[in-house]
């Protein structure tokens, strides 16, 4: 009952003024990065185990196990923040983190005993290990060049793919996603950890391929309406492709709410990530991709276009129908 006239709605014809708004949405824009990059700068972000390091464990059971009375076991050690995951199909090998202690070595060997004792001894103790803050700093590291490394790639194949002006709107586009995720965990203080990491990467896939679809659309209409105004062609080719955007994003956005009230602790700050990252990605193709191309003059004469036969007036030098 409720989704045919909601798909009737989706898939009709759109006419909205998206570049229109482009002055109030810069606005937008800067408000929400310079705040993103003022709570990194002063709160930071709460880096998880597997940055700030702690203590790791790994153990077999004799059979499949349940994380969660093994979770409650440990958290009712008060060791802080703690990360328990099975590995492997079997479903009896699990691994254990545990935040690093305050202390020194001595804090850490006691918080690996107490573990260990919770346990109990129907668990085979396979590995233990100390992650001193020095591994977690460079696992920061290796984490930012991954994110940085993959901005840097998806701009250069959409600079091959179309032009230098697209490459610059896809990533100051994606560039702005991931500072404005990152503000989102530095502001409330989510556990930042590996998850994270694989969550920004994610949104950049996802954002992206977004972006080259109006990109391509908008190519598209630049060989079909040579004299049609930049803004008005831009609006034209949003407006084209909303309704494939919209069914894909919401789509997206069903399966990320399940995760994110259904997937328990441990998937919490993925799942939140990804739901920032689909909305600020969506806005952020619209207000941050596509005004670059007006702002750098973008002309129909930048892209190649076929020879017109001889005698043979074109389409985009007809009377466009826009609406």
């Amino acid at each position: 009952m409720i989704i045919q006239p909601l798909m009737r709605y989706v898939l009709r014809e759109f006419t909205f003024d998206f570049v229109g708004a482009r002055g109030y949405a810069t606005m937008f824009s800067a408000v929400l990065i310079v705040g993103s990059l003022l709570s990194l700068g002063t709160l930071g972000l709460n880096f998880g185990i597997d940055f700030a390091g702690g203590v790791l464990i790994e153990a077999r059971a004799p059979q499949a196990v349940e994380l969660a009375p093994i979770r409650a076991k440990v958290n009712d050690l008060d060791l802080g923040d703690v990360s328990i995951s099975t590995i492997g199909n079997e479903g009896r090998d699990i691994t254990i983190r545990v935040q690093r202690q305050e202390g020194g070595d001595a804090a850490q060997s006691e918080a690996l005993n107490k573990v260990q004792a919770a346990l109990g001894d129907g668990y085979e103790i396979r590995r233990t290990e100390v992650v001193g803050p020095k591994v977690g700093g460079e696992l920061v590291v290796k984490g930012a060049m991954a994110i940085a490394l993959a901005l840097i790639g998806i701009a250069i194949y959409v600079w091959i793919r179309f032009e230098w002006q697209y490459a610059l709107g896809a990533l100051l586009s994606l560039t702005h996603d991931v500072i404005s995720i990152l503000g989102i965990f530095s502001l409330f203080q989510i556990q930042f950890d590996l998850n994270s990491v694989a969550a920004i990467l994610t949104i950049t896939g996802i954002s992206i391929n977004d972006t080259v679809v109006v990109y391509d659309r908008v190519r598209e209409m630049l060989r079909k309406y040579k004299k049609l105004p930049l803004p008005d062609l831009l609006n034209l080719a949003i407006n084209k492709v909303l309704a494939r955007t919209l069914v894909t994003n919401v789509t997206v956005l069903l399966g990320v709410l399940a995760l994110l009230f259904g997937g328990g602790d441990v998937l919490w700050g993925f799942s939140l990530a990804l739901l920032w990252g689909v909305l600020i990605g969506s806005y952020s193709t619209v207000y941050a991709a596509l005004p670059i191309l007006v702002y750098f003059d973008l002309r129909p004469d930048d892209m190649m276009t076929a020879k017109r036969p001889a005698g043979q007036v074109p389409e985009y030098e007809r009377a466009p129908n826009t609406p």
